[in-house]
């Protein structure tokens, strides 16, 4: 096993039609606004940003995300990655009763020296580092959408 790969899946319930949700998570800039973690995002190119986030661990990441994939048909978002995680992130965002069903996978190698040299004793820290950032993912997605 390859302690600098991780693969992440989150499921989410939200009260907020699919419409809804797909409206502010393809508004990459505003990401700093409702995720605490996400310190900084800077718009590149139509299809391309830069972001520079950090949890409770004492570090940043940055990576340039490029847009791999937009359809809002599908309620797909998913981005490349490049920098200090390579691999990709992707949203899909499905109806399911008065709401929406929120799906975060993402499949990454960790590419940060610091991270690499602990990875083999601190994998379980940065798998729940991961999991803080996407609990507070959903508690400021929900309020952005107004409806926590």
């Amino acid at each position: 096993m390859n302690p600098n790969h991780y693969r992440f899946t989150n499921l989410w319930d939200l009260p907020a039609t699919p419409a809804a949700v797909l409206a502010v998570l393809e508004r990459g800039e505003e990401y700093p606004l409702w995720w605490p973690q996400i310190r900084e995002v800077v718009q590149v190119d139509a299809t391309t940003g830069r972001a520079r986030f950090r949890s409770v661990l004492p570090y940043d990441l940055v990576v340039t995300l490029d847009r791999a994939r937009r359809d809002p048909a599908a309620g797909v978002l998913e981005v490349s990655m490049a920098g200090d995680l390579e691999g990709w992130a992707r949203w899909t965002v499905t109806g399911r009763g008065d709401g929406s069903r929120v799906r975060y996978d993402q499949e990454v190698e960790v590419r940060k020296r610091l991270m690499r040299l602990l990875a083999p004793v601190a994998r379980p820290v940065f798998r729940a580092n991961h999991a803080l950032m996407m609990r507070a993912a959903r508690r400021g997605l929900t309020t952005r959408l107004g409806v926590g």
